[in-house]
């Protein structure tokens, strides 16, 4: 009787296990740095750029008293001992957890993306180009400190509340932007450049950590949908207003800069941070959705 030789088995490859896996963080970074680059040349170094900027920061005059108030209180709490006790108590939720890889990257991103704001501040120079001969200001200390917590509770906390808590960071975080441009502490600008500045260190850290776990085995989780629609749609309809109102803005600076009024360019800046920070967090909750659940071991790798 003939015996059929066994075929060999063909390796199957791990599920969700890929270069673009891999890469795609580093990816994100480096466009993020671009974009901050191209931020600071648009903004900051030309002339047009500079008063569309400064209007809308000087046209921040709202008289709604629940308004303001809010405003006012997104920035008295949005200090560094609040946050420094909020990052501990993350990274320690990791540690607790047995995720030490990601306490470490919060960690890192915290101190990453802060250290690299105050950098760029302090280092970069802003020509006096619309007759506010303010210091520079790109990007905000503040909307970095308040994105990066943000980004780091998305981090460590288990991928379940992961959509969530990105859906409360991301409100957080665009009340606080708005409210340093509220107070003539920021320009817009310097506000949407700190959320690319946190989105570039963070993509970093998620980079580094799938690199350790590349031998790993894990199925891929889209995160939460309902999260990233509202987002999306958030998203979306603020860029489309912010992109008409920086248009009529830049046209009326070049002919009739009056025919706007500044809460009109306020809003338009209020429009494009919130797209900003729409934008940003679906970046980082996509690229943290698929981190397995906390305490749980990565089958072939680590914990």
């Amino acid at each position: 009787m003939t015996t059929v030789a066994p075929q060999p088995v063909r390796p199957v490859a791990p599920p969700g296990r890929s270069l673009w896996h891999t890469v795609s963080p580093l990816f994100v970074a480096v466009l993020s740095a671009a974009a901050v680059a191209a931020m600071y040349h648009v903004f900051v170094q030309t002339s047009l750029g500079q008063a569309v900027d400064t209007t809308a920061m000087l046209g921040g005059d709202v008289s709604h008293p629940r308004v303001t108030d809010v405003l006012d209180r997104a920035l008295q709490y949005t200090h560094l001992t609040l946050l420094a006790l909020v990052c501990v108590l993350a990274a320690a939720f990791g540690v607790i957890q047995r995720r030490l890889d990601l306490a470490i990257g919060a960690f890192v991103l915290v101190v990453a993306a802060n250290l690299t704001t105050q950098l760029l501040k302090s280092g970069l120079a802003r020509p006096d180009l619309d007759g506010n001969p303010l210091p520079n200001s790109f990007p905000s200390g503040h909307v970095t400190a308040a994105a990066s917590v943000a980004f780091v509770l998305v981090l460590v906390f288990p991928r379940a509340l992961r959509g969530t808590i990105g859906l409360v960071g991301a409100g957080y975080v665009a009340v606080v932007a708005i409210a340093t441009v509220w107070a003539d502490w920021h320009r817009p600008s310097d506000a949407v450049a700190a959320l690319l500045v946190v989105l570039a260190c963070g993509a970093l850290v998620v980079w580094a950590v799938r690199l350790r776990r590349a031998a790993g085995v894990r199925p891929l989780h889209l995160p939460n949908k309902l999260v990233m629609v509202v987002l999306a749609i958030t998203g979306a309809v603020t860029a489309a207003a912010g992109g008409l109102g920086l248009l009529t803005v830049a046209l009326t600076e070049r002919g009739s800069p009056d025919l706007v009024s500044g809460q009109f360019a306020f809003l338009t800046g209020a429009a494009g941070i919130v797209a900003c920070v729409a934008g940003t967090f679906i970046m980082w909750v996509r690229l943290t959705a698929d981190e397995p659940p906390a305490g749980r071991p990565v089958p072939g790798g680590t914990k």
